[in-house]
Parts: C-alpha cells; sequence; structure tokens
C-alpha cells in the first residue's frame, strides 16, 4: 500500500545509524514532527540527512551502518546534516583485509527464462544487430560520421534485420605515446569494443594511414594468435576490412565515402541474413552503473539493481560493476565476498593501482562527489560508495577484470573503471556487455549507440518529471508502493523483454553519448 505523501518519513538503513534521510518530496519544513516523537530544528532538504540523536563534535557520524564521516562540531538531534559539518574519514588501508571470508547466500539456480538474441560465431549473443565501423584515429571521426549518415540514409533501409551502422569514434590520436607502460589500455579498449557481441563478428575500420595506431597493431593478423594484455587467453582476431583514406586511389572525398558505403555493404549483407532466436538467460552479459546519484540511490533503485543482479547469476548470467572511486571506501565489502584469495588479491590491485594513479593526478577519492551529487544528499565518496556497492548484490565475486580487458567467464564480476559514466560505461562495453543498466537519482539523459541503456530512477519526483526518460521507476520503494524484491523482479523481466528488442527510452529519443577511451599514458 502507498505511503500517505503528506506524513513526514524518514529513511534510516541500519538500527545503529544515527542519521536518516527525509523521503517527503520537497523536503520538510522546521518544527515538522515524525511519528517517533523527532521534531526538525531545521527545514531538510528531500535525501538529505537529519540527526536521529545528538551527536557529539569528532563523533562518528554513521549511515548503513559505517561511518560515512566524523561531526565538525556539535550536533543537535534533528538538525539537517548539511555537508559542511562532516569530516571524510581516511580511506581504508589495503592491508590486513577480510579475504574471501564471507560465505554466500545459497541461491539456487534460476532456469527457464530466455530472451530473442542473436547468437554469434564464437558463442556470444547480441541484443541488437548493428554494423560498427572502427575508427584508428580521431582523425577520421568527421569522415565516418558523414559516411555513416549516407549509410542509414541510402543502405539500411535496404537492410531490415540490421538495427542500425555507428561509428566507434573516439579522441585517441597520434599524440599518444603508444608504447609507455600504461598506453595498452586505451588500445585493447578500441580492439575490444569493435568485438563487442551486438556487432555480429563482422569488423570493418576506417584509417587515415600514417597514424601511431595502426589496424594490423590493432587487429593483429589471425594466423598470429595474439595476447590480450593482462589476460590468460590468447585470442586469435579475425582480419578486418580497412578503408585507409591515404590510400592512392582514393582521388577526392567522394571516393573515400564511396569506399566506405561499399564496404559497409558487404557487412551489411552478412548482418541482414542473421535473425533473433531464442537463448538463455545465461547469455546476457550486463553491465551496472550509476549516475547523477543522489542519496536515495542507495536506498530504492541500487538495492532493486543489486536484487536483480543475484537473479542474473542465478540463471547463469554475467553482471559487471565497476567505477573504483566508488566502491574504493568499501573494499572490505568486496574482498570478503571475493570467491577465492587470489580473485580478492586482484580487486586490492586495481585499488592500488587507482590510488597511485590520482596521486601522480594531485588529487585523491575526495575529487568524486559531483555538485549535483551533494544537492542530492550525498555528503562525500564514502556515503555514496556505500550506496554504490548495493548494485552488486550479494553473490560471490568471481572475477576482476582490468580497464579495456574483455570477458572470459561468467558470474558476478568487478570491472575495474574510472567513475566517469561515459568512460566506464565504454570500458563495460569493450569488456562485452550486450545490455547496460543505468541508475540515476538527480537525472541523465545518458544513453550508448550500440548497446541498450535501462535507465531506472530513484525518486517519484523523477520518474514523473522524466517520465519518458526513465524505463523504471524505484521511487516506488520509499513511497512504500513496491518492495526491493518486486522492483528487482520487475527490472528482471525488463532486461529480457529489451534483449529481445524492446526499445529502451534512450533508444527511441536516439540519445547516444560519445564513447570515451581511459588513457593514463601521456600525450607527446
Amino acid at each position: 500500500m502507498a505511503a500517505d505523501i503528506t506524513t513526514p518519513l524518514f529513511i534510516r538503513m541500519h538500527e545503529k545509524d544515527n542519521v536518516a534521510i527525509v523521503v517527503n518530496d520537497g523536503g520538510l519544513p522546521a518544527g515538522t514532527q515524525f511519528e517517533n516523537g523527532l521534531t526538525l530544528l531545521d527545514a531538510v532538504p528531500q535525501g538529505h540527512k537529519v540527526a536521529l540523536t545528538p551527536i557529539s563534535k569528532d563523533q562518528a557520524i554513521i549511515r548503513y551502518n559505517v561511518t560515512i564521516g566524523y561531526a565538525l562540531s556539535d550536533i543537535a538531534a534533528g538538525s539537517w546534516i548539511q555537508e559542511s559539518l562532516v569530516q571524510l574519514p581516511p580511506a581504508r588501508e589495503l592491508q590486513n583485509l577480510p579475504i574471501a571470508t564471507r560465505s554466500a547466500p545459497a541461491m539456487p539456480p534460476l532456469e527457464g527464462y530466455t530472451f530473442q538474441g542473436f547468437r554469434n560465431a564464437d558463442g556470444s549473443v547480441g541484443t541488437r544487430n548493428i554494423l560498427a565501423i572502427t575508427t584508428t584515429v580521431q582523425c577520421v571521426a568527421g569522415v565516418v560520421e558523414f559516411a555513416v549518415k549516407r549509410i542509414k540514409e541510402e543502405l539500411l533501409p535496404k537492410y531490415p534485420n540490421v538495427d542500425d551502422v555507428v561509428g566507434l569514434e573516439h579522441s585517441y590520436g597520434c599524440g599518444v605515446a603508444i608504447d609507455a607502460p600504461n598506453a595498452m589500455i586505451p588500445i585493447r579498449t578500441v580492439r575490444n569494443l569493435s568485438l563487442n557481441p551486438n556487432f555480429g563478428g563482422q569488423t570493418m575500420v576506417v584509417s587515415l594511414g600514417c597514424e601511431k595506431l595502426q589496424p594490423t597493431r590493432l587487429f593483429p593478423k589471425p594466423t598470429i594468435p595474439i595476447q590480450i594484455e593482462s589476460t590468460t587467453s590468447t585470442t586469435a582476431i579475425a582480419e578486418p576490412d580497412v578503408v585507409c583514406l591515404q590510400d592512392s586511389n582514393h582521388i577526392g572525398f567522394d571516393s573515400m565515402i564511396t569506399s566506405i558505403m561499399q564496404t559497409a555493404e558487404k557487412h551489411l549483407t552478412q548482418l541482414n541474413r542473421r535473425q533473433r532466436e531464442t537463448c538463455p538467460a545465461s547469455d546476457l552479459v550486463v553491465g551496472v552503473q550509476c549516475g547523477g546519484s543522489d542519496a536515495f540511490s542507495g536506498v530504492t533503485a541500487n538495492p532493486a539493481v543489486g536484487f536483480a543482479t543475484d537473479l542474473l547469476v542465478r540463471a547463469g548470467a554475467t553482471v559487471m560493476f565497476s567505477e573504483v572511486t566508488e566502491v574504493r571506501d568499501g573494499i572490505d565489502q568486496l574482498t570478503s565476498r571475493a570467491a577465492t584469495p587470489a580473485i580478492a588479491q586482484a580487486m586490492i590491485q586495481e585499488m592500488a593501482w587507482y590510488d597511485q594513479y590520482l596521486k601522480r593526478g594531485g588529487v585523491d577519492r575526495s575529487a568524486n562527489t559531483t555538485p549535483g551529487n551533494k544537492k542530492g544528499g550525498l555528503s562525500n565518496i564514502v556515503e555514496k560508495a556505500m550506496g554504490s556497492i548495493v548494485k552488486s548484490g550479494s553473490a560471490p565475486i568471481t572475477g576482476v577484470l582490468s580497464p579495456g580487458e574483455k570477458l572470459t567467464q561468467k558470474g558476478l564480476i568487478y570491472a575495474a573503471t574510472p567513475a566517469s559514466d561515459f568512460i566506464c560505461g565504454t570500458l563495460q562495453m569493450a569488456a562485452g556487455m550486450n545490455l547496460h543498466i543505468f541508475t540515476t537519482g538527480r537525472g541523465t539523459p545518458y544513453g550508448l549507440a550500440a548497446v541498450p541503456v535501462v535507465k531506472v530512477a530513484t525518486r517519484n519526483d523523477l520518474a514523473r518529471r522524466w517520465h519518458d526518460l526513465m524505463d523504471i521507476n524505484a521511487g516506488r520503494i520509499a513511497s512504500g508502493e513496491a518492495t526491493i524484491e518486486e522492483l528487482g523482479w520487475e527490472l528482471f523481466h525488463f532486461l529480457l523483454e529489451v534483449a529481445s528488442g524492446k526499445k529502451t527510452w534512450a533508444e527511441y529519443w536516439k540519445l547516444q553519448n560519445a564513447l570515451v577511451l581511459f588513457n593514463p599514458a601521456p600525450i607527446t
């Protein structure tokens, strides 16, 4: 039954918490009294924290049964706990962590769930049937954009089984230090983006000709098995079709476009032969991410996603969660859930690498948490991290990926990425995701051209105002209209529908953010 929206409400995440967040749309004025007798001393915006008990200076401020900070002054019960009152605690050390200590709850297999997907020769499955045109350097982006427009207008209507044509355009250029220690990250990202299951194994490349990242380096010949960096698997990659703009046979711009279109039509012909077929839910590869987060993210949307994550893992699917800085403060929760000590150590290694990466840039984890996050009630990265981690559900973590690597196993995977929405989405796509879940409290029109993005709103107000941008409204959990379990099942069924071809709102409006490569190597 829905809660009375005129009743003052707060949500306390754990019985040991000394703060709670205000639920009501628009917040509550000073003088408001809750059913438990607590009276607000200040007006408190929706999603912001109120002190449930007096909190002394230097005392821990506890939410999720975790210290999210320390009081910088005495705080009276009923006070609004603003960001300026909260001291960020030190980061958890990466030594003496619990290693593979937590036994996952028994989760019986979930059988019989299917979707209609596109089966690929390598056994992977696409949720969309798309022609992707890879670019080796940013210099060709304008030409590819022009060609893609022509292909969509003139060729695509002739191939009704092909959903779209996309250019895998990016900012990688010739100024990169291509042999620097971390230069493999963007290179393998571009390579693995091109191999996404939604592209049907058709690899087409547009090259300038003089760039550092030559097609032969991006895609070594299939006769020479290559080692995908930082993984234990060896993968032979099929030789792609390459259109080189500097080839002497290109006389004028029109000949370049003609060459691209002729090559594209050959691949469209192949892709058009593909048909959707019944595939088990175990063929789903789902990336989960949050952006424009607020204090409700960890209360409604992310717990519902976490429940759906457990359902997907039970069904044999693969789920990736990411964003290093947004899990760093809960690293002990993750290492304890690792299936093996080696997996726990791999997570620690990713955290340590990123700590050093931030240190080289002269910042630390406190740089995360945007003005919008804070306006939505998140005081700092610790509080944000606690809400972010719950997207991963409760299953054991069975694998770890470094940035740009491709998946080689199923289950719950930690894919290390920056917290940037666009970089995280790009890296999860390179890992092989064929479906994306994106939760938001502040609201974002984020979308990807090559992978359907299911948007989950954390609040009723956002779902109401952005009714034609949000696919699922998890705000109903806060208002008492649905439980986390009910929303988790709703999301699970919706994912199967989207995987079978149902369009998300982002697809309907063709909202497509640019791919953004993570390149920690120097620019020369």
